[in-house]
């Protein structure tokens, strides 16, 4: 009888401590589903007690924390978290024992620990401080928040997160799934370590990846801690998790490195496969050279035969060359021009091509105002071999002519049209005495 007596009195005591906390208290209880909303999401100062239900000092510590939320009502917010029962909750905030205080103030991802007194008195008092602390910072400037930036207290690397997107539950849709980008989305937790060693790294490919496509791939960051519901949709289970996501498609697990060169070089694929070949203009005036040759690392320029030599027909094959080049290519992102024999004869000039032996080729690299001619056949083999050497740093340069992009003459486009010859007024020998032009002269 005393040994069941015992067990009672043992299931008893389990049952009475099994809640902490009621409704009626003005400690609110938190849990995985509502912690993100009310604390992380929160503009609020928040006390958060991590306890175990069958702990004793956690049930000491019960009237006192009661007795300061009452007394913090509308000032400070004291909430309690049952992590016995949620460890995933204490597990994300380093809980090793109970009762465990946290702080969650300015930065609601790096709370700050408790180090106050267990009564009443002593934990309005660390709150009061912690909350002048709070509204000192906001004065001077100083924010808090759950933004990519933050995931980290500060980036060794010096690098920049302004190009890398953050995304939340409310504009993923949007700026993602309905939009015309590829994206590459990094799913981080601010208390992981691997996320914030690949922050650097993330941060740098997002400003190389935004200025070698023109902003057609995108970098972002989506905080699984906080937008809970993109978590689960996209089941995310560790961190960092990185998608890709292209319209129209399922979402792709990205399995290459986490250095900034394989995540510019994986974008890079991305661009490639959904780009369009890059337009082959045609070099109608200063402006369009310089900003074609100026925007890309090498600019390939192509010098055709006259409309005359060629007609209509010989000048779209040599064209038709150059777009199927362009389209091989298209990786590199270079620009790609022509002109017409003797329309740009400064050009032709600065560039060694000398009037003569069309159709012609040169690369340029306008940063280094070097170049390179085409010495091979101007066809898709030969200028192949001559690119694909241009691309291992093969192949001889020289240097452009006068150390500058030459003048460019404003002209107009090509019809698309067979060349005609200029008409030239008739002579009238109807005044001329044929006879005499057989009489000698004295």
């Amino acid at each position: 009888m005393r040994a069941v007596l015992g067990v009672l009195a043992c299931s008893l005591t389990v049952l009475s401590v099994h809640g902490l906390y009621t409704a009626s208290d003005d400690v609110i209880e938190l849990n995985p589903s509502n912690f993100n909303r009310e604390v992380l999401q929160s503009d609020s100062l928040w006390l958060v007690e991590f306890y175990a239900p069958w702990c004793g000092h956690c049930q000491n510590l019960v009237p006192d924390w009661k007795k300061a939320a009452t007394a913090l009502k509308g000032i400070v917010k004291v909430g309690a978290v049952d992590a016995d029962q949620h460890k995933s909750l204490g597990g994300q905030y380093g809980v090793r024992g109970f009762p465990t205080i946290k702080i969650f103030g300015a930065n609601k991802h790096k709370p700050e620990e408790y180090q106050g007194g267990r009564s009443s008195q002593a934990i309005v008092d660390t709150a009061l401080n912690a909350l002048r602390s709070l509204v000192k910072d906001r004065l001077s400037g100083k924010t808090g928040g759950s933004d990519y930036s933050r995931q980290s207290s500060g980036s060794s690397s010096g690098g920049s997160t302004k190009d890398v997107i953050e995304l939340t539950d409310d504009n993923f849709d949007e700026k993602v799934l309905e939009g015309d980008d590829v994206w590459m989305v990094e799913f981080f937790a601010p208390w992981c370590g691997h996320c914030k060693n690949l922050e650097p790294e993330w941060a740098a490919a997002a400003s190389q990846v935004k200025e070698q496509t023109n902003g057609r791939v995108k970098l972002g960051a989506v905080d699984a801690t906080v937008h809970q519901v993109l978590a689960s949709r996209y089941g995310i289970r560790g961190f960092p998790t990185i998608k890709i996501f292209r319209k129209g498609e399922e979402p792709e697990d990205y399995q290459g490195g986490r250095t900034r060169s394989d995540l510019v070089a994986r974008a890079m694929d991305l661009y490639s496969d959904n780009a369009p070949p890059p337009e082959l203009l045609e070099i109608l005036n200063e402006d369009l050279l310089k900003k074609t040759c100026e925007d890309h690392q090498l600019c390939v320029i192509a010098v055709l035969p006259h409309i005359l030599d060629t007609g209509a027909a010989g000048r779209n094959g040599y064209l038709e060359v150059m777009m199927n080049m362009a389209e091989k290519y298209k990786k590199k992102m270079w620009g790609w021009l022509w002109t017409e024999a003797g329309a740009q004869m400064d050009l032709e000039a600065s560039l060694g091509i000398g009037g003569f032996g069309y159709p012609a080729m040169a690369a340029i690299n306008a940063r280094k105002m070097k170049f390179a001619l085409l010495k091979g056949s101007f066809s898709e083999t030969g200028i192949h071999e001559f690119l694909r050497d241009l691309s291992v740093g093969r192949g001889s340069t020289a240097t452009v002519g006068g150390g500058a992009l030459p003048k460019i003459y404003t002209v107009e486009a090509w019809d698309g049209k067979n060349g005609v010859l200029p008409v030239e007024d008739d002579i009238d020998l109807s005044d001329v005495d044929l006879d005499d032009l057989d009489k000698d002269e004295l």
